[in-house]
C-alpha cells in the first residue's frame, strides 16, 4: 500500500517536472500552483455551509479562475473569500454563474468541447499548449495562461472559437515579457 502512494507521487512529481520542462513555467511556478490547488480544494471542503460541487478551479502562476455555478448570490460569495485563504493566490477571477446545477447533457457538451480544444491547442505550430489552461462551462471557453506572442494569443482564441458548439471565448490570457 505504501509503495503504490509512493509510486504514485513520484509519477506526480515525475509529470510535473516533464510539463515544466516542456514550457517556459518553472518547476516552482508548477508545484506553487500544485500547493494552491490542494490548499483551495481543503479549504473549500472544510466549508460545509454551500454546496461547491459545480465550481471549477483553474490556476496558473496564482491567478485562480472560478467557473460554474453556485445556487445563491450567498454562496458565491463565500467562494470568493474561500478562495482568497487558499496558499499562493495572487489574483481571483470570478465567472460564477447563479444558476441550478450543470444538467447531464451541458457536461458532456461541455467536456467534449474542452476535449476537442485541449486536442487542437497540442496539435497546432503557433501554439505552446503547456502554457493555456481551459475551463468550459455552458459552452463558454475560458482561457487563462501567458502567450508568447500577440500571433499565438489570437491563434488560440481562433482555435477556441472554432470549436461546434461554443458559444462564447473569454480570454484571461496574459502576454509573456520575452527577456533575451
Amino acid at each position: 500500500m505504501i509503495n503504490s502512494v509512493l509510486s504514485r507521487i513520484a509519477l506526480l512529481f515525475a509529470a510535473l517536472a516533464m510539463s515544466a520542462c516542456a514550457s517556459s513555467r518553472s518547476l516552482d511556478q508548477s508545484f506553487s500552483d500544485l500547493s494552491g490547488n490542494a490548499s483551495l480544494k481543503s479549504v473549500l471542503f472544510a466549508d460545509r455551509t454551500h454546496d461547491y460541487g459545480d465550481v471549477d478551479l483553474t490556476l496558473y502562476e496564482g491567478r485562480l479562475l472560478l467557473t460554474g455555478t453556485m445556487l445563491s448570490e450567498e454562496g458565491r460569495i463565500k467562494l470568493i473569500e474561500n478562495a482568497w485563504k487558499a496558499d499562493g493566490i495572487k489574483e481571483v477571477i470570478d465567472e460564477v454563474q447563479i444558476a441550478e446545477k450543470t444538467s447531464f447533457g451541458q457536461g458532456f457538451e461541455d467536456t467534449r468541447i474542452d476535449q476537442v480544444l485541449r486536442a487542437r491547442l497540442i496539435g497546432d505550430g503557433v501554439v505552446t499548449s503547456s502554457d493555456y489552461k481551459i475551463a468550459v462551462s455552458g459552452a463558454v471557453v475560458y482561457l487563462l495562461g501567458a502567450a508568447r506572442s500577440q500571433k499565438e494569443l489570437d491563434q488560440a482564441l481562433q482555435l477556441a472559437r472554432s470549436v461546434a458548439g461554443v458559444e462564447k471565448v473569454v480570454s484571461y490570457v496574459s502576454l509573456r515579457s520575452v527577456v533575451q
